[in-house]
């Protein structure tokens, strides 16, 4: 059972999102937060697999609880933005502060569960619409056109392929699914990408797909 802590300022969505969870039979909604010191101190006493954050609210918005609960290592948390702003000063200061997720609510329910599914497991996974964005915008600098192609050399074939659907917005359990292989095996290849790209997150090893000419702007 994935225990789950729900954080939003708005007794309307928290209300809507338990009863969406109480329907999932492997989710449960074990406490609520209407802020972020709230959710910190809810998050640091029940120790839930993952807290739904969202990031607009009064007093500690989610994006300092968030840096606040991922700062503590014994905490198992991990945490899932999930908020109606996608700016991308939100979605960076999101990832920052170590989320490894963002959603926005406008996306199809069952998104928003398996969403919370991908983060317990320890994955991590950005929007699609956030991730073509991000190239988009990568793409649009007017240093872009000017800026020399990257190689990919020091990779291999197989890296080649989970970074290009790193940089399509894929999680790891996609990739495993895309590529017939185990998520293991999936986060391993992430991880060496991480490691040979020096590259702190997912958004990183999205714009190394561009610069690469894995991904295009579409």
């Amino acid at each position: 059972m994935i225990r789950v802590v729900l954080v939003d300022d708005q007794p309307l969505i928290r209300t809507g999102l338990r009863v969406l969870i109480a329907d999932a039979p492997d989710l449960e909604v074990v406490g609520e937060a209407g802020n972020g010191a709230e959710a910190v101190e809810l998050v640091t006493r029940l120790r839930p697999d993952v807290a739904v954050m969202d990031i607009r609210m009064p007093g500690m918005d989610g994006i300092e609880a968030t840096r606040r609960i991922l700062a503590d290592p014994e905490l198992p948390t991990h945490v899932l933005v999930l908020t109606t702003f996608d700016d991308d000063d939100y979605v960076y200061g999101a990832l920052r502060a170590g989320a490894s997720g963002f959603l926005v609510k406008d996306l199809a329910l069952e998104t928003i569960l398996d969403g919370v599914r991908v983060v317990a497991a320890g994955d991590a996974l950005l929007a699609p619409g956030i991730t073509r964005r991000l190239i988009g915008e990568f793409a649009a600098r007017p240093d872009a056109s000017a800026r020399p192609r990257k190689s990919a050399a020091g990779i291999t074939e197989r890296e080649r392929e989970v970074l290009t659907l790193v940089g399509r917005g894929l999680s790891n359990t996609e990739i495993a699914q895309e590529l017939t292989i185990s998520v293991a095996t999936a986060k391993a290849h992430v991880a060496r990408l991480f490691t040979k790209l020096d590259a702190r997150d997912r958004v990183h090893l999205v714009i190394h797909a561009y610069e690469f000419g894995l991904v295009a702007p579409s």
